[in-house]
């Protein structure tokens, strides 16, 4: 009797859940949330609308609670703290209940229509994951190149390659979605989570629109790919190792001819190499220094992972809710 109660009074399955994270998104939030729920409407079935305010300094969280009172599609998980934009999605998707989880920026550079197309390309390849890529990134010239190198120099590293100019649009199936929150890392990266989760996922090109400079700059970026390649790789291990072999075979080739001279050519060992010797107590000085740093960023890795905090907390959800996990 029990089971037959709760079966009769569950909520009705939703068919989609839009996931989107808010910071500094005051100025597009209305927009974002009636072209969403266009796109939803069109969609078909039953749909809600998940905005997670990662702790935005202006008055994203008040606007979009009051889009929560008008529209009861849209819900709202307030963090306590600006913890990221990656954890901050990891978050939407955790309480994403939809069979289809459409994951969009709310800055509306990239447009709520392309769930249309994003659904259409899903049952056409039959893949469980359909997400945009950039057919030439935008910005100016330095912007591009230095996008290149970032991700020539994390796929180098990186056992699953992370595909060329991603963005954050992509449609998922509830299967896909439910391993990929199985990842418990403190430290998120995304990108390389999305592609090493595995399934079935396809490219589709799309345009997405420029709405002033990226806050991903260099050091951000550069952060990224540190946090990437100690989280996904140990080929910097790897790397030392051979830097190592490499160091200790070109010193005892250097020995080796220096013995050669001075016993079959006479040259002596007083000859004047001040400056020769300094830079190399200085080269490999800085070389043990650089690898100890890269084995202590490992290391900080284990302690941050053995600690097993939440990495996010809620403080609050709009509408209140109950029996739910704020992890």
């Amino acid at each position: 009797m029990v089971d037959l109660v709760n079966t009769l009074t569950a909520p009705a399955p939703l068919t989609l859940s839009v996931v989107s994270t808010l910071y500094n998104s005051e100025p597009c939030i209305e927009q974002f949330c009636t072209r969403v729920s266009e796109a939803a409407r069109s969609f078909g079935g039953e749909y809600e609308i998940i905005l997670v305010d990662d702790g935005s300094p202006d008055r994203s969280r008040e606007i979009a609670i009051a889009q929560s009172r008008a529209d009861p599609h849209i819900r709202v998980i307030e963090l306590s703290r600006n913890f990221g934009h990656h954890k901050a999605i990891m978050t939407g998707l955790a309480h994403a209940r939809g069979e289809l989880v459409f994951l969009i920026d709310s800055d509306l550079e990239e447009d709520p229509a392309w769930l249309g197309s994003f659904h259409d390309r899903m049952q056409r390849d039959g893949a469980d994951v359909v997400y945009g890529v950039q057919s030439r990134r935008k910005g100016s010239l330095v912007e591009r190149a230095t996008g290149a190198l970032y991700y020539a120099t994390l796929n180098s590293m990186l056992e699953f390659p992370i595909p060329r100019n991603v963005i954050t649009a992509r449609l998922m199936t509830a299967r896909y979605v439910s391993q990929l929150i199985r990842h418990r890392d403190r430290e998120v990266c995304l990108a390389a989570l999305w592609v090493m989760t595995g399934f079935r996922q396809v490219a589709i090109t799309v345009e997405k629109k420029d709405r002033g400079a990226s806050t991903y700059g260099i050091g951000k970026r550069l952060a990224i790919v540190v946090n990437a390649v100690t989280s996904f790789s140990n080929r910097p291990l790897v790397y030392i190792f051979y830097l190592g072999v490499f160091i200790m075979v070109t010193a005892a080739v250097a020995g080796a001819v220096l013995i050669w001279f001075v016993l079959f050519h006479g040259v002596g060992v007083g000859v004047a190499g001040w400056p020769s010797l300094v830079i190399s107590v200085w080269f490999l000085g800085g070389m043990t220094i650089f690898c100890l740093g890269v084995i202590g960023m490992y290391l900080s890795k284990v302690f941050m992972e053995t600690k097993d905090r939440p990495y996010t907390v809620i403080r609050a959800y709009h509408p209140e809710i109950v029996d739910r996990d704020d992890d």
